[in-house]
């Protein structure tokens, strides 16, 4: 007899279908529901049973993976069928803020179920693949219980009991990502209204890239010190190298959207004193104002 833990998938874009094929890698029964049916044809074919209802999709097993773009169509797609959570575990793997997050455990929580949110780092391509991980909050015994049958999609990450603790450390992970590659396109942008193509920017990049992790070190144990001080840098300094920046895309004839909120915040630092304190003071402004 199988003994791998039987699993719900609902959803079926490229997230919920490369899950679905790494379950059954790892020879689980998976049960499949998508809003259109055709999508779950393939996973059929290779062994998938494929639910007629988004009813008869939660009832078959107590573990529910939930792969949507959001909150709000988790709502949408499990609303009608309510109360089928009861007894069920549902690990939402949508995206979404850690507010929606806590609000959809309290709403799993009145018809019956326990949700465990979780945070996919990684794309389709990373899920069954070594390296490749998935942050997860909720209550720690459900976790535990049910991280084996988690373990086939990539290793886990447990943040904690908050429910929306997975989804911060995601959405932290996203404010870097979206910002960081940005700056890459600018940079590109840059390069070739000077000539360069996106291939000659390519090593510099990378380089620029791997040097950060060192300033990120740096940095975090003088900010949770509280020491801005500019013994290393300081914020004048820095102001008049993001104006260069500034200057040069200006010239270059780009878009300059991007350095020009850089410039805006690091002014912002200026006139609120911080001309002879390290740029890291800059986190003062960016920080939730006290109460």
């Amino acid at each position: 007899m199988n003994s791998k833990q039987p699993v719900t998938m609902i959803g079926l874009g490229p997230m919920g279908q490369a899950m679905v094929h790494a379950f059954l890698d790892e020879g689980h029964r998976v049960t499949v529901w998508n809003r259109t049916a055709s999508r779950a044809d393939a996973l059929v074919e290779r062994g998938a049973v494929r639910a007629g209802s988004v009813e008869e999709a939660l009832a078959s097993n107590e573990l529910v993976i939930v792969s949507l773009t959001d909150y709000n169509a988790m709502y949408a797609v499990l609303e009608p069928a309510a109360h089928a959570l009861s007894g069920r575990v549902l690990v939402n793997l949508s995206s979404d803020t850690p507010e929606m997050t806590r609000a959809g455990a309290r709403w799993v929580a009145e018809h019956g179920g326990t949700q465990l949110a979780g945070g996919v780092t990684v794309p389709p391509s990373g899920i069954g693949r070594p390296g490749s991980s998935i942050f997860y909050s909720g209550p720690r015994a459900c976790f535990e219980t049910h991280r084996p049958t988690l373990e086939a999609l990539t290793s886990t990450e447990f943040r904690g009991e908050d429910p929306g603790l997975a989804a911060l450390f995601y959405q932290i992970g996203m404010v870097m990502f979206w910002t960081s590659m940005l700056s890459y396109w600018q940079a590109i942008a840059l390069g070739e209204a000077n000539g360069l193509t996106a291939a000659d920017v390519l090593p510099h990049a990378i380089e620029t890239m791997t040097s950060m992790p060192d300033f990120l070190s740096f940095y975090a144990e003088r900010i949770d010190a509280g020491e801005h001080g500019g013994d290393v840098d300081r914020l004048a300094m820095g102001m008049a190298s993001v104006e260069h920046v500034l200057h040069t895309n200006a010239d270059a004839g780009v878009d300059t959207a991007l350095p020009a909120a850089v410039v805006d915040l690091f002014r912002r630092g200026m006139d609120a004193g911080h001309a002879a304190d390290s740029f890291s003071s800059l986190v003062k402004l960016l920080k939730k104002p006290a109460a």
